[in-house]
């Protein structure tokens, strides 16, 4: 049986400047999808995956990501004063214990295995989780504790993957597959955004990873790849290398890219019309919308 996953990584130290100008002086982590701040998706998603112990990789002007995170005592008295007992539990969610939750600078921007790197002193030699909170995982069960209930059977690594058209491969990490079965997959390599036309698979890598404390040791060892940068899954695929298992999971749900505006833009239609107090009003809306531009024609 591995041992529990109980850590995860969110690294966050991007600029966002494909969100300028309002990334600015807004994280992109807590611009809202909805009601919630992206980051919120990916914290609910790791607790009910059984984590417990959740690490920022940030960058300078991440302040207002550890505020989020912080107990506001004067907006709960506020609250508990005018009987919003409703919005007072919304809050109250939001706060993170001490000790619970711990931020580690990424000095220089090489890329998301050295994001990872960064935070090895805090992983010590147990298994860990990665979720990229950009990546947003519309799912009956969370992304995340599907793959831990996939990786309780397999141990080794785990990696969340989905299928992309052949045009597509050229922005993923994508599987080379040792063996197909099913909901999960065997690896015998990864290669990161591979020339349009040489992909192995159409099984791309996804954000959200479960990965051995051993993948460090191929981190520091690691020369710039892809981009200039220091790879995660050049990391991943040294563990087949030596002989590790690494799993492909295909999990069960809708992602949404929303680190790009139309992904964004997609998700909150999305996640407004699954919400059953949004539902109604925006439905009207789209199909109004929608009759009026066929009218145009």
């Amino acid at each position: 049986m591995p041992k529990k996953v109980t850590k995860a990584i969110f690294p966050v130290a991007g600029m966002g400047t494909r969100f300028l100008p309002a990334t600015k002086s807004v994280p992109k982590e807590i611009m809202t999808l909805v009601d919630r701040p992206l980051v919120q998706y990916a914290i609910d998603e790791a607790r009910a995956a059984g984590i417990k112990e959740f690490i920022f990789v940030t960058s300078r002007g991440k302040g207002a990501l550890e505020d989020y995170f912080d107990h506001a005592p004067q907006l709960e008295q506020e609250l508990r004063k005018k009987g919003k007992d409703e919005l007072l539990a919304t809050l109250k969610s939001t706060n993170m214990d001490s000790g619970d939750i711990a931020y580690i600078r990424q000095h220089r921007a090489l890329g998301l295995g050295h994001a990872v790197w960064c935070a090895r002193r805090l992983i010590h030699n147990e298994p860990f989780a990665v979720i990229l909170p950009d990546d947003v995982i519309a799912a009956e069960k969370p992304c995340l504790q599907q793959m831990v209930e996939a990786y309780e059977e397999t141990g080794g690594n785990m990696v969340a993957a989905m299928e992309v058209p052949d045009e597509q491969t050229s922005s993923y990490g994508m599987l080379d597959i040792a063996e197909d079965m099913g909901s999960k997959v065997k690896i015998k390599g990864m290669v990161e955004k591979p020339p349009a036309g040489q992909s192995p698979s159409n099984l791309a890598v996804i954000g959200r990873y479960i990965l051995s404390a051993n993948v460090f040791g191929h981190l520091n060892r690691i020369k710039s790849g892809a981009g200039g940068e220091i790879q995660l899954t050049d990391a991943i695929a040294r563990e087949i290398s030596d002989g590790e298992g690494v799993y492909g999971y295909r999990f069960r749900g809708q992602r949404f890219d929303c680190g790009s505006k139309s992904g964004f833009l997609q998700a909150t239609v999305a996640f407004g019309l699954s919400r059953p107090d949004l539902r109604d009003d925006l439905e009207g809306y789209l199909t109004q919308l929608m009759a009026s531009r066929k009218a145009a024609e």
